[in-house]
């Protein structure tokens, strides 16, 4: 099953860092955000992916293109221009990279790779969130839904501490950041092929407004609910965030 990740967004409220790169390449523990999403579903078995790109995207095309480079030892003979490299150990996945656009919506971007998606079902996500997740879990799910699409949902806790007060104004109950009732979309889509006759080229198609709405209008919509952790990095506090749970050892979706 192919898995693509949205990597065309701009990270506008991330500005520290994607002035001069996208955001899925900002790092966690010296590797692109980008990586840790792409490794969460190799650990499952999932190895296909596509990258629709847009903002900053020949950052990522350069990035994967020097990938052996990067991360083996190689000897250059500079007089007759060959290099030798050495085993080491180098991921096995098959990444497919697509200019989408500079500035196409994510129902779009999906649409316009449409042509490399050639299995019945196919997985989707966000290029900057990680989770605990289990995708044999959450594929399972979907097929049992009978739905067309499925989407990962999570509850989160609040950034700020609650208060319930009486009638007098006296303090009743007071939590410190509860976890909310709601919950959030936070990626980690799996969808029949047939959803993608939902979607346009147009620029404008964005995923999560008419095409999610009308599946969900059409009863061909479901959420899986994800009992672990999800984090996103949106901000620089995010980011700061994911890099002391990674340099401390806690990183959750490792």
């Amino acid at each position: 099953m192919k898995v693509i990740i949205m990597c065309g967004g701009k990270g506008t409220r991330l500005r520290e860092e994607t002035a001069v790169k996208p955001k899925p390449m900002v790092e966690i523990g010296g590797r692109p955000v980008l990586w840790h999403i792409m490794n969460i579903y190799a650990r499952f078995g999932f190895k296909e992916f596509i990258l629709p790109l847009g903002y900053k995207g020949e950052v990522i095309k350069q990035y994967f293109h020097d990938y052996t480079i990067r991360n083996t030892d190689f000897t250059v003979d500079l007089k007759k221009g060959i290099i030798t490299p050495y085993p080491n150990h180098v991921e096995d996945w098959h990444i497919t990279l697509c200019d989408t656009g500079q500035e196409t919506l994510k129902g779009a971007r999906l649409k316009r790779v449409a042509k490399y998606i050639d299995t019945d079902r196919f997985m989707v996500t966000y290029g900057d969130g990680v989770a605990d997740i289990d995708i044999h879990k959450l594929i399972a799910f979907h097929k049992a839904s009978g739905t067309i699409g499925t989407f990962t949902g999570v509850r989160m806790p609040s950034r700020f501490g609650t208060v319930r007060t009486g009638e007098d104004g006296k303090i009743l109950s007071w939590e410190e950041k509860p976890v909310l009732n709601e919950y959030i979309n936070c990626g980690f889509f799996v969808f029949k092929r047939e959803f993608l006759d939902y979607l346009t080229e147009d620029a404008s198609c964005d995923l999560e407004k008419e095409p999610l709405q009308r599946l969900a209008a059409e009863g061909q919509l479901s959420m899986y609910q994800h009992p672990g952790q999800w984090q996103c990095m949106d901000t620089l506090r995010d980011s700061l965030k994911l890099n002391e749970l990674w340099n401390s050892g806690q990183a959750f979706w490792a």
